[in-house]
């Protein structure tokens, strides 16, 4: 075994993390539960957000044991019973860690929007600081648990007497677990949200003219129901599959330069994201909000503390293990990212600015205005980002090169030179998720306090406490959008380091160099432009799904409008059918588009093969994170725009310009939380697969 320093280390710090998130749940839930009328919203939310999951988890529980029993059969054909036995096993515990950090995410949240909602009664700052240590908890717990099945698998497999050079390509199929559960996680959970917030919207708020969060919509505790089962274990199951997936690509990268670094390199993205997790809990320590101060500042103010930690911390990794300062260089620019994508998201999304002040103001000309002008802002957000990650790689790729760091290996009878500017890329990777745990944490906030709002509308708060927590909540609105926009670049360089990997598995399978890709092949570019299309057939079904489920849920509530009793409010809306209609249409709808994710690439690298698989990836990638931007962005300006009317802009709430901001909101919904979200982990589940799959390709 290597330096068992490095092992105690990451151990230490998974446990301390464990300790430190179980007294932030502690501190939660020390606070004030509200009154009985909040305490039966919060409950029935509760209740629905985990019938939802334990039905969600079954039918993935069995799609995942079909897929274990293929890996098993496969590799068993083709690489004998230990292969077949170690991917089927680590797939199994990928995924199985996979849905157990969904769980966390959305258990502390539907515990804290309760105690949100009842602090803000009296100060908006510890409702603020309630939700985001809450949130914390989410980020600590799924990080740690990440970070922790990747160092069972690899301790367990060297035990077993697997060398530091076989084992990253073995632990491939736990990542691929880990990307399986996020994908369906994300995908239901997205479903789930957008149609009970689509069919709340447009029958509630466009045809009765009544308010968001109104206790007499049936469809409202659904969509209260979604933002946890969507943003919170979607998002957590998510973040956990980003982390695990750039732990495995660094690791196989890492043993083409094992003769510079030995274990070091193999190890080095698994310690620096544990240094992160320090940085990111005193991010979160750090955030002391004022009353009267914009709830956005301190939530900034946090993760430029926990980014400037995390880069002191990344040096100390970098020269502990690589000892080579252009890697950290490398980190740096990963860090730089990662702001940088955080503000290019907040300019396209913030109501300050101008794509959302143009979608707005094109709302006074109707529906018809308002979707042009939103799909415009759509595909021009597309721009800015990718500029901003290809700097990134380009940048990082340099540092590597100029580290100096080389290798020389015999490939298929040739002598290859191996150097440091993919590896450059790699750290780039572990710097920009470096910080992942308050990104998180900044996330779940969302729905927390989106939650208390609709728990405050509809217990009939004061007036003062909803205005307290409707500053929450459109803040939460814009940390939702930050951190998508921050997942969708870190996916980017993911799927572009899982890229290099499979190239470098490829080359180590074959025993000779495969470094070169060459399109002019007809099957290779017929794998690259069903790559692309992927991504489109994909989006095109989560987005159908979302229709569905949202036409089942409108049918339900205009059945119940009819009964003028509802609408006068005598009478109290049936909320519980809404919500198992919605779970049922969600889960059934999921299935497709979830099924298609996994196929597509398993029938493309079985006829068309390795070379063709890497189009296929590469293609696929480019698409995935054009498309997810376009939507993220796209999706979170349309719902901003509609809130910057009802601040007041354009006619204020009732006018005709937010009748079709409302429409133009509910078009962009399944965007930025259904199909956006889930094609970003769509590329990153391809990526893994195909590394998984990679001995079939041959």
């Amino acid at each position: 075994m290597g330096d068992p320093l490095v092992f105690q280390v990451v151990l230490a710090i998974i446990i301390i993390m464990f300790l430190i998130a179980a007294y932030l749940t502690r501190n939660v839930l020390s606070h004030g539960i509200g009154n009985q009328e909040m305490q039966g919203i919060a409950a029935a939310i509760s209740e629905g957000a985990k019938a939802f999951l334990r039905r969600q988890y079954k039918t993935v529980a069995l799609l995942a044991i079909v897929v274990a029993i293929i890996l098993f059969i496969a590799f068993y054909a083709t690489s004998g019973m230990s292969a077949a036995s170690i991917t089927a096993l680590a797939f199994l515990f990928g995924a199985a860690c996979s849905a157990v950090s969904g769980i966390f995410g959305m258990t502390i949240a539907v515990r804290a929007n309760i105690r949100t909602a009842a602090a803000a009664e009296k100060s908006s700052a510890t409702a603020l600081q309630i939700a985001l240590r809450a949130g914390a908890v989410s980020g600590l717990t799924i990080v740690s648990l990440s970070l922790l099945g990747i160092f069972l698998t690899y301790y367990v497999l060297e035990l077993m007497g697997a060398t530091p050079q076989t084992i990253p390509l073995q632990i491939v199929g736990f990542g691929f677990g880990a990307s399986f559960v996020a994908l369906f996680a994300q995908l239901g959970g997205g479903i789930y949200t957008k149609a009970a917030d689509v069919g709340a919207d447009l029958v509630g708020k466009v045809e009765a003219s009544i308010p968001e969060d109104d206790p007499r919509n049936p469809a409202v505790i659904a969509d209260l129901v979604g933002d946890n089962v969507g943003d919170c274990a979607g998002r957590g199951a998510d973040l956990f599959e980003s982390i695990t997936a750039e732990n495995v690509g660094a690791m196989i990268l890492g043993v083409a330069l094992f003769p510079v670094f030995g274990e070091a390199g193999i190890l080095f993205a698994l310690v620096a994201c544990a240094f992160g997790l320090i940085a990111s809990t005193i991010g979160v320590f750090s955030v002391r909000p004022k009353e009267e101060e914009d709830p956005v500042k301190p939530l900034i103010r946090g993760y430029y503390v926990t980014a400037v930690i995390a880069a002191v911390l990344l040096y100390v990794a970098t020269m502990w293990l690589l000892k080579n300062i252009w890697f950290f260089y490398a980190g740096i620019t990963g860090i730089v990212l990662s702001v940088i994508i955080l503000y290019i998201t907040l300019y396209y999304t913030e109501h300050k600015y101008r794509p959302v002040k143009e979608i707005a103001q094109a709302s006074e000309t109707g529906e018809a205005t308002n979707i042009l002008t939103g799909i415009s802002v759509g595909f021009e957000c597309v721009a800015l980002p990718v500029v901003a990650i290809s700097a990134a790689l380009l940048i990082s790729y340099y540092f590597g090169e100029l580290s100096g760091v080389y290798t020389m290996v015999q490939l298929g009878g040739q002598d290859v030179k191996l150097t440091g500017g993919i590896f450059g890329t790699a750290v780039a990777t572990v710097g920009m998720l470096s910080t992942a745990a308050y990104i998180l944490a900044m996330d779940c906030f969302g729905p927390i306090a989106d939650n208390a709002g609709g728990i405050v509308e509809m217990s009939n708060a004061p007036k003062g406490t909803r205005e307290k927590i409707d500053r929450l909540d459109a803040v939460g609105n814009t940390t939702k959008a930050l951190t998508k926009g921050y997942a969708i670049g870190s996916a980017a360089l993911a799927a572009f380091l899982l890229f290099s990997s499979y190239m470098e598995a490829v080359s180590q399978l074959r025993g000779e160099y495969f470094g070169v890709v060459n399109l002019a092949n007809v099957p290779v570019f017929i794998g690259a432009l069903l790559g692309a299309t992927l991504v489109f057939l994909f989006a095109s079904f989560a987005i159908r799904a979302v229709s569905k489920t949202a036409g089942y849920i409108i049918t339900e509530v205009r059945r119940q409008f009819a009964d003028g009793e509802i609408l006068a409010g005598r009478r109290k809306p049936d909320y519980g059918t809404c919500v198992d209609i919605t779970t049922t249409g969600a889960l059934r709808n999921m299935v497709l588009p979830g099924a298609l994710a996994v196929a597509f690439p398993i029938f493309v690298g079985a006829v068309l093969k390795y070379e063709a698989m890497a189009a296929f990836l590469m293609v696929g990638t480019i698409a995935g994170i054009l498309v997810a931007n376009l939507m993220n962005n796209g999706g979170g300006a349309w719902d901003n725009a509609k809130k910057f009317i009802e601040s007041g802009a354009f006619g204020g709430k009732g006018s005709p310009a937010h009748k079709a901001a409302v429409v133009g909101d509910t078009v962009g919904d399944p965007f930025k939380d259904t199909a956006g979200p889930s094609i970003h982990v769509l590329i990153k589940l391809l990526a893994t697969l195909t590394l998984v799959l990679a001995p079939l390709y041959i």
